[in-house]
């Protein structure tokens, strides 16, 4: 906008762009309108707001100082849009007042732009043809919605915005850095990542393809995704088996990086050291599911995947206070364990912890046990994700053999050699990569201690 100044006046610059914002805001109505009340509840559409922006822009430079004129057109502009909501709520029982609001908005239009930086008209601007637009959108996600949703999320704002503040940051047990504070702030940081992907999940990609539901779902859970995905895999054509692994395989990759997420956010000392490692195995577990998908892709369109109802909500108490509980835990025995066992022990709790949640026995790493250095705590989260990645594929392996004992091989008796061969070997392909990584991670960590890592 700078540049233009020099070649046009600021007045003639203001108008068009004022113009320009009051069409497409009248645009955007007429599109909804036409669509939803018809024609005759129409208080204006596209040259009625334009015309609207035209008079306060008018309004506003004729006085800009006192606004005196301005205000007087928008008390003016009040009363005829009292009387346009008072005929379409008597004669048409038509009760919204959002149309209202836009053109009131849209009035305001002038002054923003004169007296506001290009960055805030803009974003009001964006954000008006938004929420316009995502009406029907809004609309969907509040069917879709369970009755305690809105409770979850008013209570989940509540214990990280009030009492988490308020939470002591005091030791619970003597000799354990274990408090009440670290214990929230890491249930609170979990559960709101989780809650993030479960609301693309349910609400936005609710019915998504294969590979989308694979992305998605490794955000808020990679088990859980991959357990799914083997699930459906029974109702699979043969040339549909790829497609699920690929997807099995992003779930992997986008855990790598909820795993980054979550290091960045507690312990910045080993995030420097581990995010070339997660960061590498997220690519190539991409780069492999993605050849996957592209060797053996069909035209043909593949199944639809709706989100199971019984999934549970991230911020319920049920879910948090299981987190919790194994988040303290993993704190005690890692105390315990490098106390009695040393760094050997902790190796051994890492390989262990993989084969349940694996994030509570990270975050108690990240967020600090004294005596444990960050190379030795790198090094027992690549082994605790190692851990975790193996359970996923035996999961994969095991719930698509558990469905084909019920009998339901429609589509031919080589699906499920195919399923196994692509199952393993892509799982086992990232396992052997991550365990190259972890020890090479070792070897150049421990270089005065401990030249080697053993599973």
């Amino acid at each position: 906008m700078d540049e233009l100044k020099d070649y046009f006046p600021q007045e003639l610059i203001d108008f068009v762009l004022v113009t320009l914002f009051s069409l497409l805001i009248g645009l955007s109505q007429r599109k909804i309108s036409l669509r939803r009340e018809g024609e005759t509840t129409l208080f204006g559409t596209d040259r009625t707001f334009t015309f609207i922006g035209i008079l306060g822009y008018i309004l506003y430079t004729l006085d800009p100082i006192s606004m005196q004129l301005f205000m007087g057109g928008g008390a003016v502009l009040g009363v005829l849009l009292a009387l346009n909501y008072y005929v379409k709520q008597t004669e048409f029982h038509v009760f919204g007042v959002t149309t209202i609001i836009i053109a009131l908005i849209t009035c305001c239009i002038a002054p923003i732009v004169d007296t506001q930086p290009t960055w805030f008209y803009l974003t009001i601007v964006v954000t008006v043809l938004l929420l316009t637009e995502l009406k029907h959108t809004f609309t969907e996600i509040a069917q879709r919605m369970k009755n305690d949703e809105m409770i979850a999320l008013a209570k989940f704002l509540a214990i990280s915005g009030i009492i988490l503040p308020m939470v002591p940051n005091e030791s619970i047990i003597p000799g354990i850095s274990l408090t009440p504070y670290t214990i929230w702030l890491a249930t609170v940081v979990v559960s709101g990542i989780s809650y993030l992907s479960y609301l693309l999940k349910r609400y936005v990609f609710r019915e998504s393809g294969i590979i989308v539901s694979g992305i998605i779902g490794g955000m808020y859970s990679s088990t859980a995704t991959i357990t799914i995905l083997a699930r459906k895999c029974k109702r699979a054509k043969k040339q549909e088996v790829p497609e699920y692994v690929a997807a099995m395989l992003l779930a992997v990759s986008m855990m790598y990086l909820r795993f980054l997420i979550l290091v960045f956010i507690f312990s910045r000392t080993i995030f420097l050291m581990i995010y070339p490692y997660l960061l590498i195995l997220a690519v190539i577990s991409a780069i492999v599911a993605w050849f996957i998908h592209m060797k053996y892709r069909h035209n043909e369109e593949y199944e639809i995947i709706e989100e199971e109802e019984e999934e549970s909500n991230p911020l319920e108490f049920k879910v948090a206070l299981i987190f919790a509980v194994l988040f303290v835990v993993f704190t005690v025995l890692t105390h315990y364990t490098v106390i009695y066992a040393g760094t050997e022990g902790l190796y051994f709790l890492s390989f262990v912890a993989g084969f349940s949640d694996t994030t509570p026995f990270i975050l108690n790493l990240l967020q600090g046990m004294g005596d444990i250095t960050p190379e030795v705590a790198t090094a027992c989260t690549l082994q605790a994700i190692v851990s975790s990645i193996t359970v996923n594929m035996f999961y994969a392996l095991f719930f698509f053999r558990q469905t084909q004992r019920d009998g339901s091989l429609s589509f031919g008796k080589f699906r499920n050699s195919h399923c196994d061969q692509y199952c393993t070997s892509a799982f086992f392909l990232l396992l052997t990569d991550l365990l190259v990584s972890k020890k090479r991670c070792i070897l150049l960590l421990n270089t005065k201690k401990e030249m080697y890592f053993y599973l």
